[in-house]
């Protein structure tokens, strides 16, 4: 039976608030709560703030990663949050983002990654 090493949410965040999205120390506070908000450890975190406006940034958690980037003009965010192991849900992390964001919607996709027959199998590089 095949595993899975980690899960990848990519989503779409519409209908956000323009001043949120274009905070960068808000957006960063968000992200870290998000990922801790999904039991996540969070390790490493970078953000930066765009001319005119948009925030870009990362978190990097021990199970993976959060990332985004904002289009506060549009309302718009785009977050990926890739998890490693059973115990951290990338979906709570992005409903988390979606209601401190105000947003209107999401819509996401889930993506196995590491689709492997046997982990303990896999070759080393």
């Amino acid at each position: 039976m095949a595993n899975s090493l980690g899960r990848h949410v990519l989503a779409e965040i519409y209908g956000c608030s323009f001043d949120i999205l274009n905070d960068r120390e808000k957006v960063e506070m968000l992200m870290v709560n998000a990922a801790l908000e999904a039991g996540a450890e969070v390790r490493e975190v970078v953000f930066h703030k765009f001319s005119p406006q948009g925030v870009s940034g990362v978190v990097v958690i021990s199970e993976s990663h959060l990332a985004i980037h904002t289009w506060p003009e549009l309302g718009y965010a785009a977050v990926d949050v890739f998890t490693c192991g059973d115990r951290v849900n990338p979906w709570d992390a992005c409903n988390y983002l979606t209601d401190h964001f105000k947003a209107g919607h999401m819509t996401a996709t889930e993506i196995k990654r590491g689709i492997v027959e046997d982990p303990k199998e896999a070759v080393n590089i």
